[in-house]
């Protein structure tokens, strides 16, 4: 009888926990990081309204997709650039910004501050509600 209610609870408590992780993957969450270590590898490659900023992994799908996604918003809104790093290469910085998954997008302000974060694949919708959010703080046009 105790084995049966130890599986239950366990399986309680792993569907709890994946319902959990479903619910944050990819969603931005506010973070503010003023003279973030980012600054030196992004050196001339702001956007004058945002920049999104993706870690990714050379065999990570994910990211791929989270690429084509970046890109995408970058043609449509003005002023927003997006650069890639590879999470792999630049170890240092991904312990320094505490990114523990690939993909992880940043959205930096206008002054390469960091506003947003998100962990995992974004959806566009996403993307774009947290673009307008760093907008919207340093007083720039909405999209």
């Amino acid at each position: 009888m105790i084995g049966v209610l130890v599986v239950l609870v366990v399986i309680a408590g792993s569907v709890g926990v994946g319902l959990l992780v479903k619910h944050r993957n990819g969603r931005a969450r506010p973070t503010i990081r003023v003279n973030s270590p980012l600054a030196e590898h992004l050196r001339g490659r702001l956007g004058s309204n945002a920049t999104m900023v993706q870690f990714s992994s050379a065999f990570c799908q994910p990211c791929r997709a989270t690429r084509r996604i970046l890109e995408e918003v970058t043609v449509m809104v003005p002023g927003v650039s997006h650069v890639e790093i590879d999470a792999e290469e630049n170890l240092d910085l991904v312990r320094a910004l505490d990114v523990r998954r690939t993909p992880t997008v940043l959205f930096l302000g206008p002054a390469g501050d960091v506003q947003q974060r998100a962990s995992g694949q974004p959806r566009k919708v996403d993307v774009i509600a947290a673009l307008g959010r760093v907008m919207d703080a340093s007083g720039d046009v909405s999209i």
